[in-house]
């Protein structure tokens, strides 16, 4: 047993010491299979690397592993293997439904120049390999239930880098938008509305258009929806949200609340409330996410959903976003299973 194996391992043993607390037997029991399955699937993902992708470094070959799993060509992977892994993680993941399943998670997505830099990559490299992960981490999400998705793509504060920089990121961003409408396999299967959520109107008018090309061709599906948040920061959203509810209190005192003077009534309510503001916040299209996650460890916000993410789990896994996958997915659930009861009760006082 190597040593990332025996990592894993005493991974599940964690898990399992995590939910002793839990009086439920049921709970305790469903663990444990968790355990032997997660463990099962790691012996699998091991054997497939080893033999179809050599002696890459390991982040490289967990990637190139999942792909070759998704897509399955002959010739590639053995169709019997991958689909025997396909069918343990359905198991696994329906195992993992007897408890809570989060409706909503959300993702920094952290740590792409910095996988690149790390295996002496270019940067285009970077965002490549994330690009990869980021349907890697949707289809598992899709998979076990999980019906929103939010990625943080690209903050409005980024536009006050160099203007080469950003021109690079919206090349980039353009890039992936075209990619991911060619993965019409996923998309249908799991019936993904993609939601562009931000000003808009900051971003170059091909990304733009590629944008609402993507929400336009998705917009009948209602299944499961992926919010990709661009030119957006909360200290954006939150200001804009303040205004347009103002805007919206006052058209309707002054439609229906005028004395014959002209003059406002004193008994009318001109109280904004918080679902006046929530209603006009970007995110208003979302529940309020279950779990927030951000990728390589760091545990700032970085301006991202700081109004809808007062009561969610925070989750930093040290994986790079491009080593982002499965490990990270199941992982990030079952701690949030472990704390779901406290959230929800912290939710119904707030």
């Amino acid at each position: 047993m190597n040593a990332n194996v025996q990592k894993n391992c005493r991974l599940q043993i964690s898990i399992v010491w995590n939910v002793l607390e839990d009086n439920s037997p049921l709970n305790f029991i469903t663990h444990v299979f968790f355990s032997l399955f997660l463990c099962v699937i790691n012996n699998s993902l091991e054997f497939n690397s080893r033999n179809q992708v050599g002696y890459l470094p390991s982040t490289l070959k967990f990637q190139l592993t999942e792909r070759m799993e998704e897509e399955r060509q002959s010739g590639v992977i053995s169709k019997w293997l991958g689909g025997l892994i396909s069918t343990m993680r359905r198991l696994l993941f329906t195992f993992m439904s007897s408890g809570p399943i989060p409706q909503h998670i959300a993702f920094i997505m952290d740590g792409n120049r910095r996988f690149a830099k790390k295996w002496k990559l270019d940067e285009g490299a970077g965002h490549k390999a994330g690009f990869l992960s980021l349907l890697s981490v949707l289809k598992y999400c899709y998979e076990v239930g999980v019906k929103y998705v939010t990625v943080y793509a690209f903050s409005l504060d980024n536009f006050n880098r160099r203007p080469d920089e950003v021109q690079y990121v919206m090349d980039i961003m353009y890039e992936k938008i075209q990619g991911f409408l060619k993965e019409l396999d996923m998309v249908n299967r799991y019936g993904v509305r993609v939601l562009f959520i931000g000003d808009l109107n900051r971003l170059d008018e091909p990304v733009r258009l590629a944008a609402e090309k993507a929400m336009e061709a998705t917009a009948k599906n209602t299944k499961t929806y992926l919010l990709v948040c661009v030119a957006y920061t909360s200290s954006h959203e939150i200001p804009r949200a303040i205004y347009e509810a103002c805007q919206e209190k006052s058209l309707a005192l002054a439609s229906s609340g005028k004395n014959d003077d002209g003059i406002v009534n004193d008994d009318d309510d001109d109280v904004i409330k918080v679902v006046d503001l929530e209603k006009h916040m970007y995110m208003g299209v979302a529940p309020d996410p279950d779990i927030l996650v951000r990728s390589s460890g760091e545990t700032r916000l970085s301006n991202f959903l700081l109004w809808q993410s007062t009561n969610s789990l925070l989750y930093s896994p040290k994986a790079l976003w491009p080593e982002m996958g499965f490990w990270q997915v199941v992982w990030g659930i079952l701690k949030y299973q472990n704390k779901c009861y406290y959230l929800e009760k912290k939710k119904k006082q707030a």
